[in-house]
């Protein structure tokens, strides 16, 4: 099924009910946002010869015109592309000749000079939310016909460790993730807006589906991205609003709500993900927020679906083990299997570390003209997700690091993330990110980047005390590094790439450190 008949079912049954809104200020009822992308549809059909199959790019800043071209897209039958707005235009070049595409959609029409896209692929100035497409006669009244195993959305990774790569989801992989939605993360009813102020083109965006199935309106902030203090005015303005943030959105989130004395009012839920969010930030975001949040832990490859912590199980701090709980990102989807495995791909008891697995209806169909790729990640059915980790006797999985972040030392494995709960729960550390470095005595030694809440509050020696008190010497870090921010990219993780190109290169950033 082509997954743009939700948005004609939303249309059909709730024609008058809100859609779009910019800021507070309403764009788009149901039935308006539906022949918007009609209207676009033919459009592309008939202005551009797009086909079913083809590939669209957009290359745009949240709006609420992204959402209109995504289910033009789709209403056609063609394939959508979103690419992080952030890219620089050789980066997207890339992207769209990889993927082939015919038309990428840009918020001004001039971010490529001509040469630099692929031959055959044309750039458009991306239409406002409020301009009127062409009026529809008698085509195109339902979306086109589609397969659950056709391609409807081609994601491509944040290419922080090398290349990007092109994660195939079909309509069937998106509407398995959808429905996952409110059996696992949290109930959808036409009363709730959905604020995008996490890229579009990424996990905020795929949780547009439920909220179109289900009538609720949807929320692009007037600076088209994230800032808190916006946040809140808006929550406050629409009431019953829920949103995908990175863990240092939160953080950032509850420093703002602390410094403006906010509570919460008018946000229905906060869906974190994409990063660990440690167990002293998640302490203050429910002092600040109260029971609000809810953990999702997924990749492209399996979209936002492959565990889910409840905001009962993380909110309800009296339960004896709350602690290994809320450090957990909870249990699999409704709508996936998830194991612990060895190197051999043979699945481990609860409580032994392995690369966590994954198969189900929301898992990818494979990598973008990549087969070797996708062979190396789709293995017997399960998709290896290259992440460490460990299943309880009760099911809830937790997150240790990435298979290719573990430090040996000395013939021992030491997981980051584990050294930097420990630093996180010290008062004065706002930040940190822990890897490996090259040592000739024992492989590796560890080595933490600290940010503090104030500049020099504390030295190496006072941090090194803080964590021999509460983990065992030989995961203690050999170095730490004092740094006013930790590289990001534009979905908030923290690169650990340039971090440790930072440790190889005497004359970069270190020297200001």
């Amino acid at each position: 099924m082509n997954i743009a008949h939700w948005l004609r079912d939303a249309a059909q049954r709730w024609p008058r009910r809100p859609a779009l809104f910019e800021g507070c200020r309403q764009v788009a009822d149901y039935q308006a946002f539906a022949a918007q992308a009609r209207a676009r549809a033919l459009q592309l059909r008939d202005e551009y010869g797009i086909v079913p199959g083809d590939r669209v790019a957009l290359l745009m800043k949240n709006s609420c015109a992204y959402l209109e071209l995504l289910y033009a897209i789709w209403w056609s039958g063609a394939v959508a592309v979103p690419i992080n707005s952030k890219l620089h235009a050789l980066e997207a070049a890339w992207i769209a000749d990889n993927a082939g595409a015919r038309l990428v959609y840009t918020d001004e029409g001039r971010v490529f000079d001509g040469a630099s896209l692929p031959v055959g692929c044309r750039e458009l100035t991306a239409p406002g939310a409020a301009d009127q497409g062409p009026v529809p006669g008698d085509e195109l009244l339902e979306p086109h016909p589609r397969q659950d195993s056709d391609l409807a959305w081609l994601f491509y990774t944040s290419g922080t460790t090398g290349r990007s790569k092109g994660v195939m989801l079909s309509h069937g992989n998106l509407i398995a993730m959808s429905l996952c939605y409110p059996l696992d993360v949290d109930p959808v009813t036409a009363e709730d807006a959905v604020v995008y102020a996490a890229p579009m083109s990424h996990g905020a965006g795929l949780y547009n589906f439920i909220h179109v199935r289900c009538g609720a309106r949807h929320v692009v902030p007037a600076s088209r991205g994230f800032q808190a203090a916006e946040l809140f005015e808006l929550a406050q303005a629409l009431g019953q609003v829920s949103l995908f943030a990175a863990p240092t959105m939160v953080k950032r989130m509850v420093d703002q709500a602390r410094q403006q004395g906010y509570g919460g009012e008018g946000i229905k839920t906060i869906v974190y993900g994409g990063a660990p969010m440690y167990l002293a930030d998640l302490t203050q975001a429910l002092d600040t927020f109260g029971p609000r949040l809810v953990q999702i832990y997924g990749q492209g490859e399996c979209p936002m679906t492959i565990s889910a912590l409840s905001r009962e199980a993380i909110a309800d701090r009296g339960h004896p083990d709350w602690p290994l709980i809320a450090a957990s990102v909870g249990r699999a989807h409704a709508c996936v299997e998830v194991r612990v495995v060895d190197a051999q791909g043979q699945p481990l008891t609860p409580g032994e570390p392995g690369q966590i697995a994954v198969r189900g209806a929301a898992v990818m169909q494979g990598y973008w003209d990549n087969p070797q790729a996708t062979r190396e990640a789709l293995v017997d059915g399960w998709l290896l997700t290259g992440d460490i980790g460990f299943l309880n006797e009760r099911g809830y999985l937790t997150l240790t690091d990435r298979s290719k972040d573990v430090i040996i030392s000395g013939g021992s494995n030491i997981y980051p993330r584990e050294v930097e709960e420990v630093l996180m729960q010290h008062p004065e550390v706002f930040e940190v990110c822990v890897v490996g470095e090259a040592d000739a005595e024992w492989g590796e030694s560890v080595v933490a980047f600290v940010v503090l809440r104030t500049p020099h509050s504390l030295d190496a020696q006072a941090l090194n005390h803080w964590f021999l008190a509460r983990m065992a010497s030989f995961k203690k870090p050999k170095k730490y590094l004092f740094c006013a921010e930790l590289p990001k990219n534009s979905y908030g993780k923290i690169l650990k790439t340039r971090l440790r190109q930072w440790l190889q290169d005497p004359t970069g950033p270190l020297n200001n450190l």
